[in-house]
Order: structure tokens, then C-alpha cells, then sequence
């Protein structure tokens, strides 16, 4: 391809903006970055913003190439025929390559009462709207076992709130028996009530109720079990899975049009996604774009590679965890746990932010993903039939 390649990266999430940092390489490429916001959100330290100890937003500037254009928008409507995006301002944007990486956020709770009197803490802008309401609060509910249900509520009984976590069935199902048990231990000293075996049935305005017939009366309810994409690929005729993800090859191609390539939690290559996370997410990024240079140098794009070192949860400023896993994402029997564990987890946090400023500062200087062997095999025996329908 000769001449300026111009590329929109929709979404400007941690794969967002290593796609978008990794595609300014080539000079003849014009990046342009499309984010409803203008800072860039950690969402991993959400949690920390929802409880007051910390925040979670970060100057684009520091993490986001120079010649990186930043719209603040929101993308509406994706028109893959005429390669043009349309903006909730009213613009539009033409591309010749579009990644795709509109990211996470709340899933819709399907239980009684959770969407009006739940707050989820997936966003910049629900942690701040919950934050108010937790100074206020005496008891609060926290709803799901996951790592943002564990993180909440140790934060939030660390600071000596009376805390129940309703995990919906077992605390930190990722997490292998020993780093669980620790987990529980941890959660036990700081006073949080774990409820590990019924569901939440419906939710009012101070009162919880579960599968037993309890009702637990609750200040603040936070909702964390389950997380959701947007709809923007579907809204726009592309193919998804049925969470909503684009459907991709393993090029991270979609399997509708070889100009737009997907990335982080939005992207379902192979019709078997990886673990919706930061860890996948500043993996995927950076080779979504690989793929989008690949195609402008007339190359074949390569598969994508994502290998897991395991998972890292807060147990308040103290304490934390760290999981090790293998390469495919199965939890081992080792961890690091206690203080360490919390120096583990704060290193890890603030070398995400460190590795995107890197690629800002360097685009592809270096490779950010490891290689899973097993993920070759079972995209071989187990993805259903999936290729690209572009001519």
C-alpha cells in the first residue's frame, strides 16, 4: 500500500493504547485514538477510587504516543462498507484499518431490583458515583467472588466498614485451593462475612435477598459479579460471539471485513476468547496492530499469542495475593500472599502504566506477549469453524 494509511483504534483502554501506540512505527500511518474519555482510566484500580485510597485515572500524555490524535467520543455506529465511523457528536471519520477495542465493562445483573438499587464500580464513572454513597454507608454488600468482589471488599473493610461478600459460589473460583484458603484467611482478619454458597435473588434499597431466604440489610449493594461488552460491533451488522465480542480469525482479523482487527476484552479470535483482563489486554494490543501493519506492508499477519504468569488481587493496602498460573491459564499451587504479595501487586500495577508509556516512548522495541502452545492445539480440536468472509 502506498501513500498515508490512516488507522481509528476505537476504545483507548490498555489494548487500545498499545495498538495505537505500536501502529505509530511506520511514519506513513496516521493513528487516531477514539475515547468517550479524556484520561486515560486504570481500571484495575478501580476499586481503590470506589473506596477513597487511591485513584485510577491517568494523564494521556504519559502513556499515549505524541503522534497519537486523541478524540474525546464516543463511536456510534461502525459502517465497514464505506470505512467510516460515526460519532455521537455528530462527526464522522473515515479509516483504512480499524482496531477494534471498545474493551469491558457492567454486565446487565438479570436479578430483581440490582439495576436500580446495584452500583457496579466497572467504570470511571460508576466508581465515582458510588464513592459518595460508601462515606455515607454503615453496611455494605458487595455482590461477587471474583477478583473485583475480593479487592472491594478487603479495601473497603481495611478502612472499617462493616462488609458481607455474597460470592453466588466459591470465593476466587480462578484461584487454586492454597491461594483460596489464604485469600479467606485474609478476608476473616479483616472482618469481611463471606457467604460462599447462596445467590442473590433481588435486590431493594437496603436490603439484599438470597437463595436461602435471608435478607441481609445493606447500606450500599455493589454489583461486580459478571462483566459485558458493548454493543457497537453488533449495532453495526459485524459478527459476534454471543457475549458481544467481535468474532476474529487468529489474526485478530474480523471474520467480516480484513480491515477491521480486534483487541483486549471486545475480541473473541477463533470463537475462543482468553480471559477478559489487563494481562491479556496489553498482550493482544500490541499484536492487533502488528496485524494491521502487516496487512499495509502486504504481508501475511501472524497468529495471535497470549501466555498468563497468573493472577494478582489486593487485600486492602497490606496484603495481597498472587496466583501462579501456567502459560494456559490454570491456576498452580504456588502464590505469593501477605505483604509481599501486596509488593507484588503494587509493582505489577504501576508497570502496566510504565509499559504503556514504554511503547509510547519506543513502538516495538519489544515483544509484551508470551506463547501458549496449548491455545495452538486447541484452536485445532475445539474453535468452531471460523474464517475471514472478506474478499
Amino acid at each position: 500500500m502506498s501513500g498515508n494509511t490512516e488507522v481509528i483504534v476505537i476504545g483507548g483502554g490498555y489494548a487500545g493504547v498499545m495498538a495505537a501506540n505500536r501502529l505509530t512505527q511506520r511514519g506513513d500511518v496516521t493513528v487516531t485514538l477514539v475515547n468517550p474519555r479524556p484520561e486515560f482510566v486504570d481500571r484495575i484500580r478501580l476499586h481503590q477510587l470506589a473506596g477513597g485510597t487511591g485513584p485510577a485515572v491517568v494523564d494521556y500524555r504519559k502513556v499515549l504516543a505524541p503522534g497519537v490524535r486523541l478524540v474525546v467520543d464516543t463511536a456510534t455506529r461502525i459502517d465497514a462498507a464505506a470505512r467510516r465511523v460515526t460519532l455521537a457528536g455528530g462527526d464522522t471519520l473515515g479509516y483504512d484499518y480499524l482496531v477494534y477495542a471498545v474493551g469491558s465493562g457492567s454486565a446487565d445483573p438479570g436479578v430483581p431490583g440490582a439495576a436500580e438499587f446495584a452500583h457496579p464500580i466497572a467504570s470511571l464513572e460508576e466508581a465515582e458515583r458510588v464513592r459518595p454513597l460508601l462515606d455515607a454507608a454503615s453496611t455494605v454488600t458487595i455482590v461477587g467472588g471474583g477478583p473485583t468482589g475480593i479487592e472491594t471488599a478487603a479495601e473497603l473493610a481495611g478502612q472499617g466498614r462493616a462488609v458481607t461478600l455474597v460470592c453466588g459460589g466459591e470465593l476466587g473460583p480462578y484461584l487454586h485451593p492454597k491461594g483460596r484458603r489464604s485469600v479467606a484467611r485474609c478476608l476473616e482478619k479483616l472482618g469481611v462475612t463471606v457467604l460462599d454458597g447462596p445467590t442473590v435473588t433481588a435486590v431493594t434499597r437496603d436490603a439484599v435477598q438470597l437463595s436461602d431466604g435471608r435478607a441481609l440489610l445493606s447500606g450500599v449493594t455493589i454489583w461486580t459479579a459478571g462483566f459485558g461488552v458493548p454493543d457497537l460491533a453488533a449495532r453495526s451488522g459485524l459478527t459476534t460471539d454471543a457475549l458481544g465480542r467481535l468474532l476474529t480469525d487468529e489474526t485478530l482479523t474480523s471474520v467480516d471485513d480484513e480491515r477491521i482487527v480486534a483487541a483486549g476484552d471486545s475480541a473473541a479470535p477463533s470463537g475462543l476468547p482468553v480471559r477478559m483482563s489487563c494481562q491479556a489486554a496489553v498482550q493482544v494490543g500490541p499484536q492487533a496492530a502488528r496485524t494491521v501493519l502487516a496487512r499495509i506492508a502486504g504481508e501475511e499477519p501472524a497468529p495471535v499469542d497470549v501466555g498468563f504468569a497468573g493472577m494478582c488481587i489486593s487485600l486492602g493496602r497490606r496484603h495481597g495475593i498472587f496466583q501462579f498460573s501456567t502459560k494456559d491459564d490454570t491456576a498452580k499451587s504456588s502464590f505469593i500472599g501477605g505483604r509481599f504479595g501486596a509488593l507484588v501487586k503494587e509493582v505489577i500495577c504501576r508497570s502496566i502504566v510504565w509499559q504503556l508509556g514504554y511503547e509510547a516512548r519506543h513502538p516495538g522495541k519489544r515483544q509484551w506477549w508470551a506463547k501458549d502452545e496449548k491455545r495452538r492445539e486447541l484452536v485445532r480440536n475445539q474453535a468452531p469453524a471460523v474464517t475471514n468472509q472478506a474478499a
